[in-house]
């Protein structure tokens, strides 16, 4: 369990949970809630390693050592970055956006505006245009999560290792739904070692039903940056 231990080592070290997410869940009984849904998807977690002293579920053992370096390179870019929610938003529309034409972008300008969402007219190249949007969803969202609350902070010992390992799998669940939902924004966000990052945007995606956006006509990409904004 060299990897478990590497990431956990790691998370305390940076005191990530106390400085670098610091969204609010939205109330008391909900944070005690998703507290202990995490603690127990940590414990869960933690049993699936037993899996590496059988030579028949080895590539369960490798799969979840995989995922945790992943899941510490991602932290690692949370403290790079800035901004991570902008980067992961602005892959997302780098993705959708990058093979429409010119009249397509204006054509979505145009449907933003009738809902009060303006987008500059020089933003109107497919970069320009992620860029922009990017910059409107991520100043829109009000997003509420709290890294140590998720983690169980408040708790002691190995209660909260195991609450710190239950973000983990939240992270690996939720990177294997956007796999298979959107393999091409999946690939854009592990290309830049973010895909492990995904479970901190992934409700407001859920809410504005984003990952259709590839197969969606410009009218409906309008409708969704509309309701991610919203």
């Amino acid at each position: 369990m060299n990897f478990s231990n590497e990431t956990i080592d790691y998370l305390q070290a940076n005191k990530i949970l106390a400085l670098k997410l610091e969204y609010a869940l939205s109330s008391v009984g909900h944070a005690v809630s998703r507290q202990i849904e995490t603690i127990g998807q940590g414990a869960t977690r933690a049993l699936y390693y037993a899996s590496c002293f059988t030579e028949e579920y080895n590539d369960v053992c490798q799969r979840h050592k995989t995922e945790d370096i992943r899941f510490r390179n991602g932290v690692i870019n949370l403290l790079k970055y800035t901004d991570i929610v902008f980067e992961m938003l602005k892959s997302y529309f780098e993705v959708i956006l990058s093979h429409k034409s010119h009249e397509s972008l204006e054509h979505i300008r145009e449907r933003l505006m009738a809902v009060n969402i303006h987008v500059a007219a020089s933003s109107l190249t497919n970069a320009g245009f992620a860029l922009a949007t990017a910059c409107l969803v991520a100043g829109g969202m009000n997003l509420s999560l709290e890294f140590s609350a998720l983690a169980g902070r408040r708790a002691g010992g190995v209660v909260a290792l195991i609450g710190i390992y239950g973000l983990v799998q939240k992270a690996a669940d939720s990177a294997n739904r956007l796999h298979t939902i959107c393999p091409a924004y999946y690939s854009a966000l592990y290309a830049q070692e973010l895909e492990m990052m995904y479970f901190l945007i992934e409700p407001l995606f859920v809410r504005a039903d984003a990952l259709n956006a590839l197969w969606s006509s410009d009218d409906e990409i309008a409708e969704i940056i509309a309701r991610m904004i919203g």
